[in-house]
């Protein structure tokens, strides 16, 4: 479903570590907004809720709501460090286009605007 490089499960354990939550995941979510339509998010949380997809990889868990793993479906996340900043990114298949930053983007089947709550 969702991948990680080795880069970034690398970051995300040292977050959790540094942060002295070693057990908690990390959600990714995707919800309405940005210039494309569609933004992604992420977040820390202590456990999956009921109907999340759990994916464990290298190490860390990625909890993914069911809406959202829709338009997740294949994605990679990337953690670049670079001198024009750091940070995670999602190289996300089903996009069909993005902004240039690459934080919104848009998918062919998913025109509309999905409204997912990541709380």
């Amino acid at each position: 479903m969702i991948s990680l490089t080795d880069l970034a499960a690398n970051r995300l354990q040292t977050m959790l570590q540094h942060r002295s939550m070693p057990e908690q995941g990390l959600r990714i979510f995707v919800q309405g907004g940005g210039c494309a339509g569609m933004q992604y998010g992420m977040t820390f949380e202590d456990a999956a809720r009921t109907e999340d997809v759990v994916v464990a990889i290298k190490g860390v868990r990625l909890f993914v709501d069911p809406v959202s793993a829709r338009y997740l479906d294949g994605a990679c996340i990337d953690y670049q460090d670079t001198l024009m900043g750091s940070g995670f990114r999602v190289d996300n298949p089903n996009a069909t286009t993005a902004c240039a930053c690459g934080g919104s983007f848009r998918t062919e089947a998913g025109r509309e605007v999905v409204e997912v709550c990541a709380e």
